[in-house]
Protein backbone atom coordinates (compact mmCIF):
# COMPACT_ATOMS: atom_id res chain seq x y z
CA UNK A 1 0.00 0.00 0.00
CA UNK A 2 2.80 2.40 0.89
CA UNK A 3 4.66 1.51 -2.30
CA UNK A 4 1.54 2.26 -4.39
CA UNK A 5 1.17 5.58 -2.58
CA UNK A 6 4.78 6.53 -3.35
CA UNK A 7 4.30 5.62 -7.01
CA UNK A 8 1.07 7.58 -7.43
CA UNK A 9 2.00 10.60 -5.32
CA UNK A 10 4.07 12.32 -8.08
CA UNK A 11 1.25 11.73 -10.58
CA UNK A 12 -1.34 13.30 -8.28
CA UNK A 13 0.92 16.25 -7.44
CA UNK A 14 1.70 17.00 -11.09
CA UNK A 15 -2.01 16.74 -11.97
CA UNK A 16 -3.01 19.08 -9.14
CA UNK A 17 -0.29 21.58 -10.07
CA UNK A 18 -1.35 21.46 -13.72
CA UNK A 19 -5.00 22.09 -12.84
CA UNK A 20 -4.10 25.04 -10.61
CA UNK A 21 -1.85 26.50 -13.31
CA UNK A 22 -4.62 26.09 -15.87
CA UNK A 23 -7.31 27.57 -13.59
CA UNK A 24 -5.45 30.62 -12.30
CA UNK A 25 -2.75 31.37 -14.90
CA UNK A 26 -3.35 29.95 -18.37
CA UNK A 27 -7.11 30.50 -18.63
CA UNK A 28 -7.02 34.14 -17.41
CA UNK A 29 -4.01 34.85 -19.64
CA UNK A 30 -5.53 33.42 -22.83
CA UNK A 31 -9.07 34.40 -21.95
CA UNK A 32 -11.74 32.08 -20.62
CA UNK A 33 -13.60 32.25 -23.90
CA UNK A 34 -10.65 30.68 -25.74
CA UNK A 35 -9.52 28.36 -22.93
CA UNK A 36 -12.26 27.42 -20.43
CA UNK A 37 -11.15 26.76 -16.88
CA UNK A 38 -11.27 23.27 -15.37
CA UNK A 39 -14.23 24.44 -13.26
CA UNK A 40 -16.16 25.45 -16.40
CA UNK A 41 -15.28 22.17 -18.09
CA UNK A 42 -16.35 20.19 -15.03
CA UNK A 43 -19.67 22.04 -14.90
CA UNK A 44 -20.31 21.34 -18.60
CA UNK A 45 -19.34 17.71 -18.09
CA UNK A 46 -21.86 17.42 -15.27
CA UNK A 47 -24.66 19.15 -17.20
CA UNK A 48 -24.20 17.12 -20.40
CA UNK A 49 -23.03 13.86 -18.88
CA UNK A 50 -25.74 11.69 -20.44
CA UNK A 51 -25.10 12.99 -23.97
CA UNK A 52 -21.33 12.78 -23.61
CA UNK A 53 -21.44 9.28 -22.14
CA UNK A 54 -23.56 7.90 -25.00
CA UNK A 55 -21.37 9.67 -27.57
CA UNK A 56 -18.23 8.33 -25.91
CA UNK A 57 -19.59 4.79 -25.82
CA UNK A 58 -20.53 5.02 -29.52
CA UNK A 59 -16.99 6.11 -30.43
CA UNK A 60 -15.41 3.57 -28.10
CA UNK A 61 -17.23 0.78 -29.93
CA UNK A 62 -15.73 2.02 -33.20
CA UNK A 63 -12.30 2.12 -31.58
CA UNK A 64 -12.71 -1.39 -30.15
CA UNK A 65 -13.71 -2.74 -33.56
CA UNK A 66 -10.73 -1.10 -35.25
CA UNK A 67 -8.44 -2.29 -32.45
CA UNK A 68 -9.57 -5.89 -32.85
CA UNK A 69 -9.26 -5.86 -36.64
CA UNK A 70 -5.93 -4.01 -36.79
CA UNK A 71 -4.28 -5.97 -33.97
CA UNK A 72 -5.56 -9.29 -35.25
CA UNK A 73 -4.21 -8.65 -38.74
CA UNK A 74 -0.97 -7.31 -37.25
CA UNK A 75 -0.38 -10.50 -35.26
CA UNK A 76 -1.18 -12.72 -38.25
CA UNK A 77 1.17 -10.70 -40.47
CA UNK A 78 3.93 -10.84 -37.86
CA UNK A 79 3.62 -14.63 -37.59
CA UNK A 80 3.86 -14.98 -41.37
CA UNK A 81 6.78 -12.55 -41.76
CA UNK A 82 8.70 -14.09 -38.87
CA UNK A 83 8.27 -17.55 -40.38
CA UNK A 84 9.15 -16.54 -43.95
CA UNK A 85 11.94 -13.96 -43.74
CA UNK A 86 12.17 -13.41 -47.51
CA UNK A 87 8.51 -12.44 -47.49
CA UNK A 88 9.34 -9.92 -44.77
CA UNK A 89 11.97 -8.26 -46.93
CA UNK A 90 9.53 -8.05 -49.84
CA UNK A 91 6.53 -6.66 -47.96
CA UNK A 92 8.04 -4.50 -45.23
CA UNK A 93 8.69 -1.45 -47.50
CA UNK A 94 5.00 -1.40 -48.42
CA UNK A 95 3.91 -1.62 -44.79
CA UNK A 96 6.25 1.26 -43.94
CA UNK A 97 4.94 3.33 -46.86
CA UNK A 98 1.31 2.74 -45.79
CA UNK A 99 2.13 3.69 -42.19
CA UNK A 100 3.83 6.90 -43.37
CA UNK A 101 0.62 8.18 -44.99
CA UNK A 102 -1.11 10.73 -42.68
CA UNK A 103 -4.33 9.34 -41.26
CA UNK A 104 -6.27 12.39 -42.46
CA UNK A 105 -5.55 11.17 -45.99
CA UNK A 106 -7.14 7.78 -45.25
CA UNK A 107 -10.22 9.15 -43.49
CA UNK A 108 -12.10 10.56 -46.52
CA UNK A 109 -11.23 7.46 -48.56
CA UNK A 110 -12.59 5.08 -45.90
CA UNK A 111 -15.74 7.19 -45.61
CA UNK A 112 -16.25 6.85 -49.38
CA UNK A 113 -15.62 3.10 -49.30
CA UNK A 114 -17.83 2.17 -46.34
CA UNK A 115 -20.24 5.11 -46.15
CA UNK A 116 -20.08 8.39 -44.29
CA UNK A 117 -22.41 7.30 -41.48
CA UNK A 118 -21.22 3.71 -41.34
CA UNK A 119 -19.21 2.90 -38.17
CA UNK A 120 -17.13 0.46 -40.23
CA UNK A 121 -15.39 3.38 -41.94
CA UNK A 122 -14.08 4.59 -38.57
CA UNK A 123 -13.14 1.05 -37.58
CA UNK A 124 -11.11 0.77 -40.77
CA UNK A 125 -9.24 3.98 -39.98
CA UNK A 126 -8.51 2.80 -36.44
CA UNK A 127 -7.42 -0.60 -37.80
CA UNK A 128 -4.90 1.03 -40.14
CA UNK A 129 -3.36 2.90 -37.20
CA UNK A 130 -3.26 -0.18 -34.96
CA UNK A 131 -1.84 -2.61 -37.52
CA UNK A 132 1.71 -1.35 -37.88
CA UNK A 133 2.85 -0.99 -34.22
CA UNK A 134 1.38 -4.38 -33.30
CA UNK A 135 2.91 -6.07 -36.34
CA UNK A 136 6.36 -4.54 -35.82
CA UNK A 137 6.50 -5.24 -32.08
CA UNK A 138 5.22 -8.80 -32.43
CA UNK A 139 7.64 -9.62 -35.23
CA UNK A 140 10.51 -8.14 -33.22
CA UNK A 141 9.63 -10.40 -30.33
CA UNK A 142 9.26 -13.48 -32.52
CA UNK A 143 12.69 -12.92 -34.05
CA UNK A 144 14.46 -12.02 -30.79
CA UNK A 145 14.78 -15.59 -29.57
CA UNK A 146 18.42 -16.58 -28.82
CA UNK A 147 19.71 -18.92 -31.57
CA UNK A 148 20.87 -21.37 -28.90
CA UNK A 149 17.26 -21.85 -27.75
CA UNK A 150 16.17 -22.61 -31.32
CA UNK A 151 19.01 -25.07 -31.80
CA UNK A 152 18.15 -26.79 -28.53
CA UNK A 153 14.53 -27.24 -29.62
CA UNK A 154 15.62 -28.62 -32.97
CA UNK A 155 17.99 -31.03 -31.26
CA UNK A 156 14.88 -32.51 -29.63
CA UNK A 157 13.29 -32.83 -33.09
CA UNK A 158 10.75 -30.10 -32.35
CA UNK A 159 8.64 -28.95 -35.29
CA UNK A 160 8.43 -25.31 -36.38
CA UNK A 161 4.97 -25.13 -34.81
CA UNK A 162 6.31 -26.36 -31.47
CA UNK A 163 9.19 -23.87 -31.64
CA UNK A 164 6.71 -21.05 -32.22
CA UNK A 165 4.43 -22.23 -29.43
CA UNK A 166 7.04 -23.00 -26.79
CA UNK A 167 9.84 -20.51 -27.54
CA UNK A 168 9.04 -17.76 -30.02
CA UNK A 169 5.56 -16.75 -28.85
CA UNK A 170 6.39 -16.63 -25.10
CA UNK A 171 9.43 -14.49 -25.95
CA UNK A 172 7.24 -12.22 -28.09
CA UNK A 173 4.56 -11.61 -25.42
CA UNK A 174 6.21 -8.53 -23.81
CA UNK A 175 6.70 -7.01 -27.27
CA UNK A 176 3.11 -7.87 -28.24
CA UNK A 177 1.63 -6.17 -25.18
CA UNK A 178 3.76 -3.09 -25.83
CA UNK A 179 2.24 -2.88 -29.30
CA UNK A 180 -1.27 -3.46 -27.93
CA UNK A 181 -0.87 -0.62 -25.42
CA UNK A 182 0.20 1.75 -28.19
CA UNK A 183 -2.74 0.56 -30.29
CA UNK A 184 -5.30 1.37 -27.56
CA UNK A 185 -4.46 5.06 -27.84
CA UNK A 186 -4.20 5.00 -31.64
CA UNK A 187 -7.58 3.30 -31.99
CA UNK A 188 -9.33 6.16 -30.15
CA UNK A 189 -7.43 8.72 -32.22
CA UNK A 190 -8.37 6.95 -35.45
CA UNK A 191 -12.06 6.75 -34.57
CA UNK A 192 -12.30 10.41 -33.56
CA UNK A 193 -10.31 11.65 -36.56
CA UNK A 194 -12.58 9.64 -38.85
CA UNK A 195 -15.64 11.25 -37.24
CA UNK A 196 -14.25 14.70 -37.96
CA UNK A 197 -14.73 13.98 -41.67
CA UNK A 198 -18.33 12.98 -41.16
CA UNK A 199 -20.21 10.57 -38.96
CA UNK A 200 -23.26 9.93 -36.85
CA UNK A 201 -24.46 12.76 -34.63
CA UNK A 202 -24.11 10.26 -31.77
CA UNK A 203 -20.32 10.14 -32.23
CA UNK A 204 -17.94 11.92 -29.87
CA UNK A 205 -15.82 13.39 -32.67
CA UNK A 206 -18.91 14.95 -34.23
CA UNK A 207 -19.91 16.27 -30.80
CA UNK A 208 -16.51 17.95 -30.41
CA UNK A 209 -16.63 19.45 -33.90
CA UNK A 210 -20.19 20.78 -33.46
CA UNK A 211 -19.35 22.26 -30.05
CA UNK A 212 -16.33 24.11 -31.46
CA UNK A 213 -18.39 25.36 -34.41
CA UNK A 214 -20.99 26.74 -31.98
CA UNK A 215 -18.23 28.23 -29.77
CA UNK A 216 -19.33 26.06 -26.86
CA UNK A 217 -15.73 25.37 -25.86
CA UNK A 218 -16.48 24.07 -22.33
CA UNK A 219 -18.60 21.33 -23.91
CA UNK A 220 -15.89 20.59 -26.48
CA UNK A 221 -13.30 20.24 -23.72
CA UNK A 222 -15.69 18.09 -21.68
CA UNK A 223 -16.00 15.75 -24.68
CA UNK A 224 -12.20 15.65 -24.92
CA UNK A 225 -12.05 14.69 -21.24
CA UNK A 226 -14.46 11.81 -21.91
CA UNK A 227 -12.38 10.63 -24.87
CA UNK A 228 -9.17 10.80 -22.84
CA UNK A 229 -10.73 8.96 -19.89
CA UNK A 230 -11.94 6.15 -22.14
CA UNK A 231 -8.53 5.92 -23.77
CA UNK A 232 -6.84 5.69 -20.36
CA UNK A 233 -9.32 3.02 -19.21
CA UNK A 234 -8.70 1.03 -22.40
CA UNK A 235 -4.93 1.26 -21.87
CA UNK A 236 -5.32 0.18 -18.23
CA UNK A 237 -7.43 -2.81 -19.28
CA UNK A 238 -4.63 -4.05 -21.54
CA UNK A 239 -2.20 -3.49 -18.67
CA UNK A 240 -4.33 -5.69 -16.40
CA UNK A 241 -4.52 -8.37 -19.11
CA UNK A 242 -0.73 -8.22 -19.40
CA UNK A 243 -0.29 -8.83 -15.67
CA UNK A 244 -2.66 -11.79 -15.70
CA UNK A 245 -1.10 -13.27 -18.85
CA UNK A 246 2.52 -12.62 -17.98
CA UNK A 247 2.70 -12.97 -14.22
CA UNK A 248 5.75 -15.20 -14.75
CA UNK A 249 7.70 -12.56 -16.67
CA UNK A 250 9.90 -9.92 -14.91
CA UNK A 251 8.58 -7.16 -17.20
CA UNK A 252 5.11 -7.56 -15.71
CA UNK A 253 6.53 -6.52 -12.33
CA UNK A 254 8.60 -3.62 -13.59
CA UNK A 255 11.86 -5.54 -13.15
Amino acid sequence: MKRAGREWAPVVLVFAAGMLLWQFVLAPWLGRFLLPTPVQIGKSLHEHWSVLWHAGWFTLQEALGGFAIGCGLGIVAALALARYRRLSGALMPYFIAANAVPIIAFAPIMNDWFGLLNPHSKMAIAAVLCFFPVMINTMRGLTSVPPAAIELMRSYAASELEIFRRVRFPTALPFLFTGLKVATVLSMIGAIVGEYFGGSIQALGVQIENSVTLFDLPLAWAAIVVASSMGIAFYALIGVAERFTMGWHPSAHGE
